[in-house]
């Protein structure tokens, strides 16, 4: 079920301005009817200004009505005519926070997935072949501090576009004739 833009806010507004049973505050919002009786409570959201779904596109005051009238009935959300935009395939945004992963995760590729070419790293990771290089041949100005780390966890990538790179170069290989290499195995790694 989709569940409406800022669900603890919009329970604030509802609470405050409808006389909508917990249940359905609760079914709306996709909070449990206890959560909500503690925000009408105060005890829970404290400060948490009201959000009106009404204003914004999300409820019609009919419904609203319609809902108040029987308790038994439950709200939903307007349908939106918006399409759903994917992500384009331009330059990835690494956040500042995780910019020092990125060669952990570089030389877990390289070690791992030998078979991915500099290109295919630098846009799974977002980075540039200058930095693979650098962390390739060690002259890398951290590197006596980087450590392989797997670049899903760190959240430089997701594992579908992992897997994507990674079959689309086993494919390559395959083309090519030369040997795929196996999977790498499995490792737990300390967070």
């Amino acid at each position: 079920m989709t569940l409406p833009l800022m669900p603890k806010a919009t329970a604030v507004w509802l609470i405050e301005k409808t006389a909508l049973t917990f249940t359905q505050i609760a079914e709306f919002c996709g909070l449990h009817p206890l959560e909500v009786q503690a925000i009408a409570d105060g005890e829970v959201a404290q400060g948490i200004v009201g959000y009106d779904p009404v204003a914004n596109n999300q409820l019609t005051a009919d419904e609203i009505k319609r809902c108040e009238a029987d308790p038994a009935a439950r709200l939903t959300l307007v349908k939106t005519v918006l399409p759903v935009q994917k992500r384009s395939r331009g330059a990835r945004y690494t956040p500042v926070a995780k910019r020092n992963d990125r060669p952990d995760g570089i030389v877990f590729l390289l070690r791992n997935y030998p078979q991915l070419t500099e290109a295919q790293i630098s846009k799974l990771l977002g980075t540039t072949k200058e930095t693979i290089q650098k962390v390739r041949d060690r002259t890398h100005w951290n590197a006596n501090n980087i450590k392989p780390r797997d670049p899903v966890i760190l959240g430089l990538c997701t594992q579908a576009d992992l897997h994507a790179m990674v079959t689309a170069s086993n494919e390559r290989l395959a083309r090519e004739g030369h040997a795929v290499p196996p999977p790498p195995a499995p490792t737990i790694e300390a967070a």
